[in-house]
């Protein structure tokens, strides 16, 4: 019986599926063309928002109402002519009920937690969301999908993670291609050698069905293995059907995961172009810094909470990559947090969530959409200092922007934007910043503010 995640089982079935390609490329699978960059000052750093570390939760497996598992169980059993996945799926439930979404929902809201919430827009080719959900009437799908708008989008990105997340769809006919291999299901070989027109066209496909029901998206999540072998043509696909469908300014997507080592996590701002011009473009990889370490997507094994972050908080994933400094997002799936009932994964997170709030007190929870604009904003900004003034061009605006410059003895800084003063003032320590604030530390003076799109000054 399988007990890893999808995304790993690519790793383990490399030898069974070598014909189809799958198997991971040895070299760093990151490598993407970042585009332009823009000159920047070495004597200013551009810092964390408030100088806080971002963290976020990325939900995968989740959508309304349908329990994946229980469905798409079997059609990864028969891709694989029933000589894996095998499992007790018809003992699971069929449905993770609205009322476990509220529950859960309520406390990330009380608790401040933000992250990525998937909704696959066909859920295992059981029905879709603008259409209709066998086994559920039209009222309980239209109930589950407002709860979704109303409850989640607030704190959480929506995301469709592509279509179905098991059989591809023929986009022309909308039903899913007859052959029943690995090669056509989305999580193994369907996108391997695909070109961008064709990823484009794949991802409109269920970003439509989510603009239909009213779930607005910026980004999204690629079901198992999906796009592993054709990384650029994925990024230029989401860059493309995420402004198509959404207009989204800053598209992003999640597809890889980093649980250990001291390789960055930090998000990859690519494919910048037209940073001078009215129409600047960018799409944003988002990395996942551990692995799922709740109940796992199949509900198979107990959470191991110690993974990112220990009883005495002093060590794990988590605390590893917030002493970087680089945003640290943990990744779990939606079926191993519900955990057919016995919320396990729930109860995990919950606990890693204590812990962390426990020991730091530098943390800011974002969703995905907000760590992208940073990070696309961070990198893409130009920015240049001559005789006291520092100049900022940004292509993209970004809230809470904070920048640290190098300066002597009892420098004030002053701001202008579009050429009208805006007022700062000043505060005792970092932690202590928030828009329109700034203050002093060993290194110079630091100032946060709400960067707008254009051209900003920082006047000592």
């Amino acid at each position: 019986m399988w007990k890893g995640t999808r995304r790993s089982f690519l790793k383990t079935t490399a030898a069974s599926v070598a014909g189809a390609g799958l198997a991971l490329a040895a070299k760093d699978a990151r490598a993407q063309v970042p585009g332009d960059r823009p000159r920047q000052d070495d004597g200013v750093e551009v810092l964390n928002p408030m100088t806080r570390v971002p963290v976020s939760f990325i939900i995968d497996d989740s959508t309304c109402l349908v329990n994946l598992n229980r469905f798409a169980i079997p059609q990864f059993a028969c891709a694989f002519n029933f000589e894996r996945y095998d499992y007790d799926w018809r003992s699971m439930p069929a449905e993770i009920p609205d009322d476990f979404v509220r529950k859960f929902g309520h406390w990330c809201g009380e608790h401040g937690v933000k992250g990525k919430y998937s909704i696959v827009p066909y859920p295992a080719c059981v029905g879709r969301l603008d259409r209709v959900l066998p086994g559920w009437t039209r009222k309980e799908l239209d109930a589950s999908i407002e709860l979704v708008r109303t409850l989640m989008m607030p704190n959480w990105d929506i995301h469709p993670e592509i279509v179905t997340h098991t059989w591809a769809i023929n986009t022309k006919t909308g039903h899913p291609y007859t052959e029943r291999t690995a090669n056509f299901q989305e999580n193994w070989g369907w996108s391997v050698g695909k070109s961008v027109d064709e990823l484009t066209d794949y991802m409109t496909y269920g970003l439509q069905i989510l603009k239909n029901v009213g779930l607005p998206c910026e980004g999204i999540t690629t079901p198992g293995g999906f796009g592993t072998r054709v990384l650029p043509e994925l990024a230029q696909a989401t860059l493309r059907s995420c402004r198509d469908v959404f207009s989204a300014e800053i598209p992003h997507y999640f597809r890889h995961i980093y649980g250990s080592g001291d390789r960055s996590v930090a998000p990859r701002v690519e494919y910048a172009s037209g940073l001078d011009g009215p129409d600047p473009q960018c799409v944003v990889s988002i990395i996942g810094c551990t692995g799922d370490w709740t109940g796992g997507w199949d509900a198979s094994r107990p959470g191991e909470v110690d993974r990112y972050i220990t009883p005495d908080l002093s060590e794990g994933r988590m605390v590893d990559v917030i002493e970087r400094g680089e945003p640290a997002i943990m990744v779990s799936h939606w079926t191993g947090i519900y955990f057919n009932g016995e919320e396990e994964g729930f109860k995990t997170f919950q606990e890693a969530v204590r812990r962390l709030h426990a020991k730091y007190d530098r943390l800011i929870w974002m969703k995905l959409c907000e760590i992208a604009r940073y990070w696309a904003a961070k990198e893409l900004t130009g920015i240049e200092r001559r005789d006291g003034v520092v100049t900022l061009k940004a292509p993209f605006a970004a809230p809470n922007f904070t920048v640290r410059v190098g300066a002597k003895g009892s420098a004030v800084p002053k701001l202008t934007v579009g050429g009208k003063p805006l007022p700062l003032t000043e505060v005792a320590k970092p932690l202590a910043l928030k828009s329109g604030t700034w203050t002093r530390d060993d290194q110079g003076v630091i100032v946060c503010f709400d960067l707008p799109k254009g051209e900003t000054q920082i006047t000592f």
